[in-house]
């Protein structure tokens, strides 16, 4: 990692690129008597080169010995600090509902897995009735239809993916002993996925009327000095 590696922090949301002199490790195991099972607790802590921020974030892994294969499996992780890697997303035009939903998913995805996917699935609904004014639909993926021709294919796919996995916390299944769990890496797509969408639709959006404005604005002063005359 010589030339160091990408990487977003959780506290400034800045991209920067970290070396190694920026990771400390610490990492110790322990048997567990009552299984007969040797684990391995990796503590990770990254500091943020950036001189406005150089901020640690901490994360916490969990690992599990397979004696048949020889290999540390990881069975848990959790960003310890920050709380949640919650994004901060730079636009106004976000509606409070939206991003209550999802900081709360991001908060609550190793928590409560499920809830968490409820949460997301929450979100998704609300951002298309309002993002793209869907109406009049009696369910969420009757909405998502909706935009299909709208969105990319494989996007359309993940979003309806979303909407099911979503399900799984909103609706019991017909056989209320069937018991359907969602893991916290599934969450953690999920959620994922609805940062992506944020991104895609609303602050992109902002910054392509941000765009406009400033080449209307500039022709504006243009056409101005034309008309002025020389003195």
């Amino acid at each position: 990692m010589a030339k160091g590696k990408s990487w977003v922090c959780p506290h400034c949301n800045r991209p920067v690129i970290i070396r190694d002199s920026d990771i400390n490790n610490v990492r110790d195991s322990y048997f567990l008597p009552v299984n007969s099972q040797e684990y391995v607790l990796d503590m990770t802590i990254t500091i943020c080169p950036s001189e406005s921020c150089g901020k640690e974030t901490i994360e916490l892994y969990k690992f599990l010995y397979d004696k048949d294969e020889g290999i540390y499996n990881p069975i848990y992780n959790k960003i310890i600090e920050p709380e949640a890697n919650i994004k901060i997303f730079n636009c106004s035009t976000i509606p409070d509902v939206i991003l209550e939903d999802y900081k709360e998913a991001k908060l609550i995805q190793n928590l409560s897995p499920k809830a968490s996917a409820t949460l997301a699935r929450r979100c998704l609904q609300s951002m298309i009735r309002d993002f793209h004014g869907i109406t009049g639909k009696r369910t969420l993926h009757q909405e998502i239809e909706a935009i299909e021709d709208r969105i990319d294919p494989e996007m359309y796919k993940a979003i309806m993916a979303l909407k099911s996995i979503g399900n799984i916390g909103a609706h019991p299944e017909h056989d209320i002993n069937l018991i359907i769990d969602v893991s916290p890496e599934e969450a953690y797509q999920l959620v994922n996925l609805i940062e992506m969408l944020i991104d895609d639709w609303y602050v992109a959006r902002a910054r392509q009327q941000e765009r406009v404005r400033a080449i209307t604005a500039m022709n504006e002063q243009k056409q101005q000095e034309r008309k002025t005359p020389e003195t």
